[in-house]
């Protein structure tokens, strides 16, 4: 409530306090439950309260109760009204020859009409919302009545439109009241307006840190240099962090894009913007990190990068501008950095991530903090989604992807293996997903095991992994230079 003392009124504060919220936005969604018409209508609605105009006919008080017969002049009918258990006021408001406006329920039933509980009404014309919160009805009707208006709505950020639907139903008219339930368009409002509120709560919680290094720094001479155009969607990424790293303050941000979509490029990016203020990158495999380090090398020619991993000599980090590692780079001495990366997030677990982050930070200053995954992890998704993290899509690829499939049954087996083997004869590799690792009593299927025996017999340069092998990096690493056919299950 703090920030709200500083923004609004005492008086505006201590309602807000009473009714639990902090933001006009949040006052409109305290909607009516009901509404008082008093509206002077020409024609009777049974089954909902009225005004009418009357004229006391007769009245009959009895021990408990108040007697009355109006005559309605704007419906011209007879009606009886009763009221129940009155109060010493209440018996001077009905005499007969009086000729006042009244207001309550109107029953009908076998061509008789009756009044429970009328009211004198001194001033008409109006529709009166009534609230259940923690003011009094009339109370909440003249602080909304004084203070929700669409200047403050828009002012908090709500859109003109949003504004005026929640408007409509707190001021309604007519039409409103006809309504026998909510449309479409004011329930939209309301779960917009409901998650704008959540969400701009959780953006307050959000903690900022002063970043290492600030740089106002130029991609495009970079982006011109490679022998290929990044995709739309590539350049609205990198100008996101281009963004980023212009301000004084640490960023998070989330890259989001299917495999192949071109996140690599996204991370050389970032790293050429950095520069020489030195960057650090994690990958969750040696043949991942090689790659990457290879494309560095390869598009960042005026940045000394270097490759850690497990089998790496220890050399002096300091002397490198972009190091490119696995997570053996947790366990070595890093250079102060102004840039952590890391590359497949979802395949580290939260305090890994936070580890690299602090290795590199310098007492309340942080290192702008970047991930990149096609599948972010739940955590990562919800801090997406209330505003911890930003994030940029990238939703398409930079070349069209040629993906066929096809059902293999039994019979087509030798089908299979022509098609292999053309592949390979065009000098293409091939790779051979099993479900299992071995032999299985619940499920009729050959595991790789059992079939790696074929696979060599049949075929030169066949490499077999699994997810529980402690070489299958290697495995991998072999494969790339000089495999054909491959296995593998759950391979990392």
């Amino acid at each position: 409530m703090k920030k709200a003392q500083e923004k609004y009124s005492k008086e505006i504060v201590t309602k807000f306090a009473k009714l639990g919220i902090s933001s006009f936005a949040e006052l409109a969604l305290i909607i009516p439950n009901s509404y008082e018409d008093l509206v002077l209508h020409d024609k009777l609605i049974p089954h909902k309260p009225q005004l009418i105009d009357a004229t006391v006919e007769s009245v009959f008080r009895a021990q408990n109760s108040i007697q009355i017969t109006f005559f309605v002049h704007n419906f011209s009918h007879t009606i009886n009204a009763v009221l129940f258990r009155p109060k010493a006021y209440m018996m001077h408001q009905f005499s007969v020859g009086n000729r006042e406006y009244y207001y309550g329920m109107i029953e009908c039933k076998l061509g008789q009409c009756s009044m429970s509980m009328p009211k004198k009404i001194s001033t008409i014309g109006s529709i009166t919302p009534k609230y259940k919160c923690g003011l009094r009805t009339d109370v909440m009707a003249r602080f909304v009545q004084k203070n929700l208006s669409l200047d403050n709505l828009v002012e908090e950020g709500l859109p003109q439109d949003v504004a005026q639907t929640l408007l409509a139903v707190h001021f309604a008219n007519e039409e409103v009241l006809k309504q026998d339930e909510l449309d479409l368009k004011t329930i939209e409002a309301l779960k917009f307006t409901e998650l704008f509120c959540y969400m701009k709560v959780l953006r307050n919680k959000r903690r900022y840190f002063k970043s290492i290094v600030s740089v106002e720094s130029d991609y495009g001479s970079w982006a011109k240099s490679l022998p290929f155009e990044l995709t739309r969607e590539q350049v609205n990424a990198i100008k996101d962090i281009q963004s980023d790293f212009s301000r004084d303050v640490a960023s998070k941000r989330m890259v989001v894009g299917d495999v192949g979509s071109g996140k690599t490029m996204v991370i050389l990016a970032s790293a050429y913007m950095i520069g020489e203020s030195k960057s650090i990158l994690m990958a969750p495999t040696t043949i991942l990190a090689q790659q990457l380090y290879e494309e560095a090398v390869k598009f960042l020619p005026n940045l000394k990068v270097v490759l850690v991993t497990n089998k790496s000599k220890k050399v002096d980090l300091d002397e490198y501008d972009f190091i490119i590692g696995t997570h053996a780079v947790l366990y070595r001495d890093l250079p102060k950095a102004a840039l952590v990366m890391v590359d497949e997030q979802h395949r580290f677990g939260t305090k890994q991530r936070n580890m690299l982050e602090k290795l590199v930070s310098s007492g309340e200053e942080k290192p702008h903090f970047l991930q990149f995954s096609a599948t972010p992890i739940p955590r990562t998704l919800a801090m997406i989604e209330s505003a911890h993290i930003d994030v940029s899509l990238i939703t398409s690829t930079p070349f069209k992807k040629d993906i066929s499939s096809k059902v293999i049954h039994k019979s087509d087996f030798q089908d299979l293996v022509v098609h292999l083997k053309s592949e390979i004869a065009k000098n293409n590799q091939v790779l051979i997903v099993y479900p299992l690792v071995e032999e299985s009593e619940a499920i009729a299927y050959q595991s790789i095991q059992e079939a790696r025996g074929y696979w060599e017999r049949n075929f030169d340069d066949v490499y077999v992994t699994h997810g529980k092998d402690k070489e299958k990096e290697q495995v991998l690493l072999d494969f790339r230079e000089k495999g054909k056919c491959f296995n593998k299950y759950n391979c990392c």
